[in-house]
């Protein structure tokens, strides 16, 4: 007689049970939990527990999953593109497992409705933002022509198709992570992250998708993200689709003097800080080099005037005065585009939307406020958008042609997020344009050069 064996839900994790030889066949899976005298396994494991048991040919009782199969019909005048068709069938290949990585604007959106149009069970789409959550949510329901359910923003309702932010699937996932069979991860390099990644963890949906711009972490995400969703089984870079799904684009890099007062107060306070690093041996490359930066600062005599000295020395090469003057010249130089304004602090584009009486969006806009700037924008009200950091992902402004980095930070991530946000194509005959204005003669010289390291700009580093 073959093994038997019996899997159950429960909080997130799997409990088995059953004959020996079935349990020692997991026994890499399991852990023994001396509570309820069984043995457990997190719930993402579902999918390889059950191969390893039918591959065996052990009878498995499934009391773990609760979904039936679902109907589902794509209703969408669009036809895959060539890229789409590719990356759609390295998922297949992958067994319905792993993460896609598509630049911003090539159609990661109908990517996941032809999975879940192949998978044709409930599904669970987990997203950042409140605006991707009604954003998907829209789309879904016009696209299969069903109610969507939507978790978090204020709504708790769940749907077979249903999409969720991060913080919600959390918070619930330990309840719902055995009625779906598919789950698709948007902008899923937040996925690691040590909360985050429960919503993974704790969910059996055997399918799973992944779907990305920018998968590069600087920790351990890039493993976490291939044992909880899958490989990357497919990576289609910004210029391959240059000129035909994506617009065009040329990148300009403006070497901008500070003024003769601003480069001297910038060299005194960055001699303070670089200083007080020194003597003290710190090093930022450390895990704790940050942590013990700060430590110090508050602890030493004088350490607070360190600190001051190295926020006056980043607020000065993040916006002196020269900048607002190249900037405003090459607005001026664009005056039918629109164009987004990216800094890489609150007080930055504050400063820049006063100083050029610009709509200003951070993440401490109001959500109604926030919304009626973005419609302005869409309809050519506004022009230009200054913004910290909101817009680098996650809101579709197709009509953005020109974009300028004010400051930001070293990573190419957030670099390649940011051309990604002009790069839509909207008209025949669109340049994307993407200005990065760097402060001569400071540390924004080598951040600049850290943050372009990416072969989106291979072919277009221009300076002036």
């Amino acid at each position: 007689m073959a093994p038997r064996c019996t899997l159950t839900f429960n909080e997130g994790t799997l409990i088995l049970s059953g004959d020996p030889d079935a349990l020692t066949l997991l026994r890499d899976e399991l852990t023994y939990d001396d509570r309820i005298r069984s043995w457990r396994a997190p719930a993402y494991r579902y999918e390889a527990i059950m191969r390893t048991l039918y591959g065996a040919g052990v009878t498995v009782t499934d009391n773990a999953r609760n979904y039936p199969d679902l109907p589902l019909t794509l209703h969408s005048p669009h036809k895959p593109l060539k890229h789409q068709q590719y990356a759609m069938q390295q998922w297949l290949t992958a067994k319905r497992r792993g993460v896609v990585v598509m630049p911003t604007g090539s159609g990661k959106t109908f990517l996941a409705f032809l999975a879940i149009q192949s998978v044709q069970r409930p599904t669970l789409v987990i997203v950042p933002t409140i605006d991707l959550l009604q954003q998907w949510a829209r789309q879904l329901e016009e696209a299969f022509q069903i109610p969507v359910g939507m978790l978090g923003g204020g709504s708790h309702d769940i749907q077979p198709v249903t999409v969720s932010t991060y913080d919600s699937a959390v918070l619930r996932m330990n309840e719902i992570g055995n009625r779906f069979g598919l789950v698709i991860f948007d902008e899923c390099h937040h996925l690691p992250g040590e909360i985050n990644r429960s919503a993974a963890t704790l969910c059996l949906a055997p399918y799973r998708l992944g779907l990305t711009a920018t998968p590069e972490r600087n920790d351990d995400g890039e493993e976490v993200l291939q044992r909880i969703v899958g490989n990357i089984v497919c990576r289609i870079h910004i210029d391959e689709l240059e000129g035909t799904v994506l617009s065009p684009y040329v990148t300009k890099r403006i070497f901008v003097p500070l003024e003769p007062d601003e480069l001297a107060e910038y060299q005194a306070a960055r001699k303070k800080y670089v200083d007080f690093v020194r003597a003290n041996n710190i090093d930022f490359q450390a895990p704790d080099g940050w942590q013990r930066f700060m430590l110090l600062c508050a602890r030493m005599n004088g350490g607070r005037a360190v600190l001051q000295a190295w926020l006056r020395q980043r607020e000065i090469a993040r916006c002196g005065r020269a900048k607002l003057n190249v900037l405003w010249q090459i607005i001026r130089n664009h005056p039918a585009e629109r164009c987004i304004i990216f800094t890489a602090d609150n007080d930055t584009a504050y400063r820049i939307g006063e100083a050029l009486c610009f709509p200003v969006l951070t993440h401490k806009t109001k959500a109604a406020e926030r919304k009626e700037f973005l419609a302005k924008f869409r309809s050519g009200e506004y022009n230009v958008l200054v913004t910290s950091r909101v817009l680098n992902e996650g809101v579709d402004v197709p009509e953005a042609s020109i974009g300028i980095v004010v400051s930001g930070s070293a990573g190419t991530r957030e670099h390649v997020q940011r051309l990604g946000r002009i790069l839509r194509r909207s008209k025949e005959g669109k340049l994307a344009q993407l200005f990065e204005l760097v402060s001569e003669g400071t540390s924004e010289m080598s951040v600049s050069e850290r943050r372009r390291a990416n072969r989106a700009y291979n072919r277009r580093r221009t300076s002036c």
